[in-house]
């Protein structure tokens, strides 16, 4: 998730492209650029880092009279953070640049055929390549439109460009598919972005485009075509009444809000090139040559932890690896039994989790073999892992994790896949039912979250007396209820504790009474008569029941929340956000500070 600016019209284009940018820094903070047209020439200045970094150097440049330009602050992918990788990318003669939000499926195969013709790469991007395929185009086709046409054309995935030209200062393309991008008007100027705050204190006026659209702007005039055919399409200019801290959450009160409401476009960035849909097997080329591990040890602290501990049933089921999961805190202060031979697999959404690392190393240092599983290209974790799969969840800033974990379990979920697959213990109906299910994850979702959260305010007003909560959950449920819990404790200050429902007996019993309520995850699964048995155990002591479950389920509980069913242990991408949403709402409702808990840090990197 990369942050793109662009504008054309009476300022100097580069202070409002690069305040446009420290508006978006929220989009990806791993490098920045800019590219702009000067004097018939082509600038390109990028940095490492904090933006902060690119705007020293722009302090060092002189005369920036250019009124067009666009620039980029990168969320990376492909490739290390580091000056190289960063956008604006170049063709190799130096005629277009471009930036770009999105994932190049193909890049690999289009970058072996423009090497075969001569096209030298200087950086590991799959942004490089379709900068370099555009001037390809450009040079046969001599017309900027078009050119964009014919290599958009030939790319495979999602994507947010927008481009400048050596030889059209004052015009800029972009174009999107399955990221975001919006048109700003102004009067004498006009903005293109990945977000509405870049633009908002020049403009309110916006045209959002969809996929398949390509957009031209100029000072004075703007355009959309269709990508395919270049020809018009017409669109409708809506007036934005929000304010700036308001837009660069999207509008959503709280940033906590906005990320839930983005795990369907999690489900579908960490799924785009790792399923063939003809065949319906998981692709994950990280790994390729490497052979399913004989046991695997999983390292994780927190929400991470609960992702693990869901992983390891699908980890035994499907791919009948022995698994087991490790608090990384715990792990590092033993003596464990860890040698070649051993896999272990480190999840941490920052990869800079201190506790994590510390396992890592003990275990490398002893020959196992270490994978890392984390959203941040070039962090520790995946620059001392021997093979390193990434989420690709983005940014995300509220200190409460929501979306890393929804991309966490949509990884385990592909692990699980591949190494059944290679090892041929998953069945072909499993396999079919898994991938089908998958891709529709994200349409199922998207329609439920407005009715999962106004469900959840009413619940979390009808028990915002609560002091202490018991979350109860059987098999791939019981790591469920351990982050609802977690969820609420962390940012509503309410005491919880999530149990395996048939532990309940073993001494929470005790706890229940009329004051003490019970969340119960309840879908219609095999273990459903064992939850039952034990909510009926807790209404009979006169406890009050909360049940996320399926609509007529039979269950006697106080209140129902009916939840869409779908297929095995992937009703766990319906059941997560419910509960992340019980938790947002009872912590807005009683005026905590969603974003900013007391006490928490969003990555813990000392002891």
């Amino acid at each position: 998730m990369c942050g793109i600016i662009g504008y054309s019209g009476h300022r100097p284009a580069v202070p409002v492209v690069m305040e446009g940018l420290g508006r978006l820094e929220y989009r990806g903070y791993d490098s920045a650029g800019v590219a702009y047209v000067q004097r018939g020439q082509l600038i390109v200045l990028r940095a490492e880092g904090k933006l902060s970094n690119l705007a020293r150097k722009l302090e060092e440049t002189p005369s920036l009279t250019a009124t067009s330009g666009m620039g980029h602050t990168r969320w990376a992918t492909h490739g290390l953070p580091v000056e190289r990788n960063a956008h604006p990318h170049q063709d190799q003669q130096g005629s277009v640049a471009l930036v770009h939000n999105g994932i190049i499926e193909n890049y690999q195969e289009l970058r072996e055929e423009l090497e075969a013709q001569g096209v030298a790469f200087s950086s590991e991007t799959d942004t490089e390549v379709l900068a370099q395929l555009l001037g390809r185009c450009l040079a046969e086709t001599g017309s900027l439109d078009k050119a964009l046409s014919m290599a958009l054309g030939r790319v495979d995935g999602s994507y947010a460009v927008c481009v400048v030209s050596r030889d059209h200062p004052g015009v800029l393309y972009a174009a999107r598919k399955s990221s975001p991008l919006v048109m700003g008007v102004g009067v004498g100027e006009n903005f293109l972005a990945s977000d509405i705050p870049a633009f908002l204190p020049y403009t309110r006026d916006v045209v959002f485009l969809e996929d398949g659209e390509m957009a031209r702007i100029d000072a004075n005039s703007w355009q959309v075509l269709d990508v395919a055919t270049l020809a018009p399409v017409t669109k409708e200019i809506k007036h934005i009444t929000w304010d700036v801290q308001a837009a660069q959450k999207g509008g959503y009160k709280h940033f906590m809000l906005k990320e839930i409401f983005e795990q369907p476009r999690v489900i579908t960035d960490c799924l785009a090139g790792r399923v063939d849909r003809r065949t319906g097997r998981a692709n994950l080329s990280e790994l390729d040559g490497l052979a399913p591990p004989e046991r695997l040890t999983i390292l994780a602290c927190g929400t991470s932890y609960h992702a693990g501990l869901w992983g390891m049933y699908l980890l035994e089921s499907w791919a009948r690896i022995p698994t087991r999961v490790e608090i990384a805190s715990e792990y590092r202060y033993r003596d464990p039994i860890v040698g070649p031979g051993d896999t272990v697999l480190a999840i941490s959404q920052s990869g800079e989790t201190a506790d994590t690392l510390a396992g890592m190393r003990l275990a490398r240092e002893r020959g196992a073999t270490v994978i890392g599983l984390c959203n941040v290209v070039g962090s520790t974790v995946s620059r001392e892992s021997d093979r390193v799969v990434y989420t690709q969840a983005g940014p995300e800033m509220s200190v409460a994790s929501t979306k890393a974990m929804c991309s966490q379990l949509t990884l385990l979920t592909l692990l699980a896949l591949h190494w059944g697959q290679q090892k041929g213990v998953l069945p072909a109906e499993a396999t079919a039912h898994c991938v089908k299910t998958m891709e529709s994850l994200p349409g199922i979702l998207e329609a439920e979250l407005p009715r999962m959260r106004s469900r959840a305010g009413e619940l979390s007003r009808a028990y915002s007396d609560a002091t202490s909560f018991l979350y109860l959950g059987r098999g791939q449920c019981f790591p469920l209820a351990l982050e609802g819990a977690l969820k609420l404790k962390e940012i509503s200050y309410i005491h919880a504790e999530g149990y395996a429902s048939g532990e309940m007996k073993h001494g929470p019993i005790a706890l229940i009474d009329p004051k003490f309520p019970t969340f119960a995850l309840a879908p219609r699964d095999e273990l459903f008569p064992k939850v039952k048995s034990n909510l009926e155990e807790v209404r009979a002591r006169g406890g009050k029941v909360i049940a996320l479950t399926r609509a007529g389920s039979g269950l006697q509980a106080d209140h129902e929340w009916e939840c869409p069913e779908v297929w095995g242990p992937l009703s766990t991408f319906l059941l997560l956000p419910a509960l992340q949403l019980f938790a947002y709402e009872m912590a807005d409702y009683l005026g905590k500070d969603v974003d900013q808990p007391r006490n928490l840090a969003k990555s813990v990197t000392v002891e």
